[in-house]
C-alpha cells in the first residue's frame, strides 16, 4: 500500500488533531524536549501484522507541527517483519529512535491504527485458513468504518482475503431492495443489461431456487446466494453449473468461522463476510519507550 498519498495524509492529520497530539500538555510539562528515546512496538498475541507504514506516516505528519525543529527519527525492523506476516506473542514489530516527546505524543494514534488493521488481517487469516484446500475465496464487504475503507480493505488482503466492491460505483450488485423497488428480478436485470457501463458484470442476489431460476432466465451474469444453508447452496450451485456460460457464485449471510468451510465445500467461488471489517477485535500491540542511552 502507498502510504504517501492525500487520503492517508488527511486521515493521519485528522487522527492527530482528534487526539490533540500537537498540544500534548502532560508530555510538554514532564519531559525534556531534548531527550531522545527508543520505542519498541511489540505484538502481545499471535497475529497477522498490518499497518506498519502508519508509523512513519504519523511521525512525518507530526514533524510538520513540531516547533523544536528536531524531527529526525529512525525506524528499524527485522526484514522478515512486514504487512501480512504472522508474528508471535512478544515479537518486536519495529524499533523507533526519536525525540521522547514526539514518541509519547504519537504513541496512541500509531497503536490505534496498528491494532485496528492487524485485528482485521488476523481475523481474515482465520477465515482463509478455515477454507484452505477448497477453491473458494473469502471476500470483504462495504461494512467498514466510515473513512477507513481503504485501510480496512488493505488489511483484508494482508490477511489473505479478497476485496469486493470498493464503493458503489465499483461493480453492479442488485440486491433485494433494488429488486423490490425496481419492479422485480426480470425488470431490474433487463434495465441493467441495457444500460450498464462497458465491462461491468451484473450480479444479482437471490434467496430461493425460484428466484435463482428467474434470474438465470433473465440473463444474470453472477449470482449471490443470500441467507441459505450449505445444503441449499449446494443445490443452487448444481443448478447454476448446468448453464452453458460461466457464472461466478457467491454466498453470504449467516456465515461464520464455524460454518464457512461447509459453504466453501458446497462449491461456491466466493464467500462474503462482513465480520472481517465490522467485527474484528483490535490486535493486542504495545509500545515500550525508554530513554536513549
Amino acid at each position: 500500500m502507498e502510504w504517501k498519498n492525500q487520503y492517508v495524509e488527511t486521515l493521519v492529520d485528522r487522527a492527530l488533531r482528534e487526539d490533540i497530539a500537537t498540544g500534548d500538555t502532560t508530555t510538554r510539562l514532564t519531559v525534556n524536549p531534548a531527550l531522545r528515546a527508543t520505542a519498541t512496538i511489540l505484538a502481545r498475541q499471535e497475529m497477522v501484522v498490518c499497518g506498519l507504514g502508519c508509523i512513519s506516516a504519523f511521525l512525518d505528519r507530526f514533524a510538520s507541527y513540531d516547533s523544536t525543529g528536531a524531527s529526525h527519527y529512525e525506524i528499524v525492523s527485522h526484514p522478515e517483519i512486514f504487512d501480512g506476516v504472522q508474528v508471535h506473542d512478544g515479537q518486536p514489530l519495529a524499533v523507533i529512535r526519536h525525540r521522547a516527546q514526539a514518541l509519547l505524543s504519537c504513541e496512541r494514534v500509531i497503536l490505534n491504527l496498528l491494532q485496528h488493521m492487524s485485528g482485521i488481517a488476523t481475523l481474515t487469516r482465520r477465515y482463509a485458513d478455515a477454507m484452505r484446500g477448497t477453491s473458494a475465496r473469502v471476500l470483504d464487504t462495504r461494512k467498514t468504518i466510515p473513512g477507513l475503507r481503504m485501510l480496512d480493505k488493505y488489511a483484508v488482503v494482508c490477511g489473505g482475503g479478497t476485496n469486493h466492491r470498493l464503493d458503489l460505483s465499483d461493480g453492479i450488485l442488485i440486491k433485494n431492495n433494488h429488486i423490490a423497488l425496481g419492479g422485480g428480478i426480470r425488470n431490474v436485470l433487463a434495465q441493467s443489461l441495457a444500460a450498464r457501463p462497458a465491462g461491468k458484470r451484473i450480479q444479482i442476489e437471490v434467496r430461493t431456487m425460484e428466484e435463482l431460476n428467474e434470474a438465470l432466465h433473465a440473463g444474470a451474469e453472477a449470482i449471490l446466494l443470500d441467507n441459505m444453508t450449505p445444503e441449499q447452496v449446494a443445490v443452487c450451485v448444481a443448478r447454476i453449473r448446468t448453464e452453458s456460460r460461466w457464472i461466478p457464485i457467491e454466498a453470504s449471510g449467516g456465515i461464520v468461522l464455524e460454518n464457512i468451510r461447509a459453504y466453501a465445500e458446497a462449491g461456491v467461488d466466493f464467500i462474503s463476510v462482513g465480520a472481517l471489517t465490522h467485527s474484528a477485535a483490535a490486535a493486542d500491540i504495545s509500545m515500550r519507550i525508554v530513554a536513549a542511552g
